[in-house]
């Protein structure tokens, strides 16, 4: 996908108090950052030009936020979206520029984030090699093991059908239990659901959204995820073991 550039964005985020485009210096003390570090600490890899996040943020100051993305250009939407909502320097979100892909240079369990957030990342699909640029590959995955607090959780939605299967089969060889999931969930009846503009398009398009919950349990996997690849003989077995989970019932959870 093709980012236009905005030359406003950068000088924008250079006078943002709550930007940070030096990741590394704060990593093992991101609670240190906010205000009231006894809050809980949640993540959002690829917030993209943070319509959903704001409304998340503004809707929960009981909670601090890192968003993280690699676009200045996107991420001068995020702070726009972010201010419009919640206000000058909202106090419970940071802005993150970074390569999510080398997430564990910024993140580690001193900062033990209770959940992470990831929403419609790009599905890499074109070629079995392109895989493991995926935010749900076991090199992913294995990099929030590291950070998550124990019992963590990672909320993750798709509209991409093959990324979603795979994805549970990843969760699932990498010690993540999926608690809940729907393959609608327009019509799930899950809240809270903040919707980005990437959702929007789909939902109106038919699409239905796919969207799981995984906690992070004790047991790490025994094999080396940097070398993983997800074959059509694995990934059948692993979904023949465990169908999908949707109860129909409105549920929140905070």
């Amino acid at each position: 996908m093709h980012i236009r550039t905005k030359k406003w964005a950068r000088p924008e985020l250079a006078a943002c108090p709550f930007y940070e485009p030096e990741g590394e210096e704060r990593k093992g003390r991101w609670r240190e950052a906010f205000g009231r570090p006894e809050l809980p600490l949640h993540l959002e890899m690829g917030c993209g030009k943070g319509v959903s996040t704001a409304a998340m943020a503004a809707a929960n100051p009981d909670i601090n936020y890192v968003v993280v993305d690699i676009s200045p250009d996107v991420l001068g939407d995020t702070r726009r979206n972010l201010v419009r909502a919640c206000g000058g320097n909202p106090g419970n979100v940071w802005i993150l520029f970074a390569d999510i892909c080398l997430i564990d240079r910024y993140f580690d369990r001193e900062d033990g984030p209770e959940r992470i957030y990831i929403s419609f990342c790009n599905p890499w699909n074109e070629h079995p090699k392109h895989e493991k640029r995926r935010l749900t590959h076991p090199r992913q995955l294995m990099q929030y093991r590291k950070a998550l607090r124990p019992g963590g959780e990672i909320w993750f939605k798709t509209d991409d059908d093959r990324l979603y299967e795979d994805s549970l089969c990843y969760f699932r060889l990498c010690g993540f239990e999926k608690t809940y999931e729907t393959r609608n969930l327009a019509q799930s009846g899950f809240e809270p659901n903040y919707i980005s503009e990437h959702e929007k398009k789909y939902m109106e398009m038919g699409v239905p959204i796919k969207f799981g919950i995984f906690r992070m349990t004790e047991q790490e996997p025994a094999f080396d995820p940097t070398r993983f690849r997800l074959t059509p003989g694995i990934r059948m077995n692993l979904l023949r073991e465990e169908g999908p989970v949707d109860t129909g019932e409105t549920i929140r959870i905070k």
